[in-house]
């Protein structure tokens, strides 16, 4: 499902493409759904909390998507008021579940890495040796600091009353595959600040042997 605009005189009026397959992001948001209805608010901060460590998206997307599903039939959508303001609530269809659990039956699509600090190692000979271990440096940090809060995370999904708690099985999955890569991401980059310790520049890393990289490592 993707959406465009229209130009009419004197405005511009949001359309909504309504394609046979589902995005991703779609797919997560009717899984949301499954779980409970939500209002616009709820369901795009939901998202972004849940979805932030494995398919993070912005948040105007998060808004948009829910108005895709209900074009769609796979989501129901109506109004209600909280206090003096009008909100618009989300719930899933029959069709949205059945939708859900077909793609939750497909192969899913090979995993993708951003990652603006690999891009910097990768280009580090068009800058300085220091400017390639602050990098380092920051990753390592940055690394820390998501452990730190996917401890934190851990706690908060199994302290008692905590919501979805019968889904705590699941999310402890996803939380130590996450620990895990940030455990591998700060490891990696304490790794590489040993070794080009002795690196004259990032144009001449000395007699440093590039073999080391590999290792203790297993071919597939």
């Amino acid at each position: 499902m993707s959406g465009t605009s229209r130009h009419c005189p004197g405005q511009y009026v949001n359309l909504l493409l309504v394609t046979e397959t589902p995005s991703t992001t779609s797919q997560a948001i009717l899984g949301l759904l499954a779980l409970r209805s939500w209002s616009t608010y709820e369901l795009a901060k939901q998202a972004q909390r849940s979805l932030e460590w494995f398919w993070p998206r912005a948040e105007r997307k998060l808004y948009d998507e829910p108005k895709r599903l209900v074009a769609a039939g796979l989501a129901d959508s109506h109004s209600e008021a909280t206090g003096a303001r009008p909100r618009t609530v989300y719930t899933v269809t029959r069709k949205g579940r059945a939708a859900l659990r077909r793609w939750l039956g497909e192969p899913p699509a090979p995993p993708s890495l951003e990652f603006e600090g690999m891009v910097k190692v990768f280009f580090a000979d068009g800058g300085t040796l220091e400017q390639l271990r602050a990098n380092l440096e920051a990753i390592a940090a940055t690394a820390d600091e998501n452990r730190a809060r996917l401890w934190e995370a851990a706690d908060g999904s199994l302290a008692p009353g905590a919501e979805f708690a019968d889904r705590v099985h699941l999310s402890s999955l996803g939380i130590r595959f996450h620990f895990l890569h940030e455990q591998l991401v700060a490891d990696w980059a304490r790794w590489a600040l040993e070794q080009t310790e002795t690196w004259e520049s990032t144009t001449d890393p000395g007699d440093w042997d590039h073999l080391r990289s590999f290792d203790g490592l297993r071919r597939p």
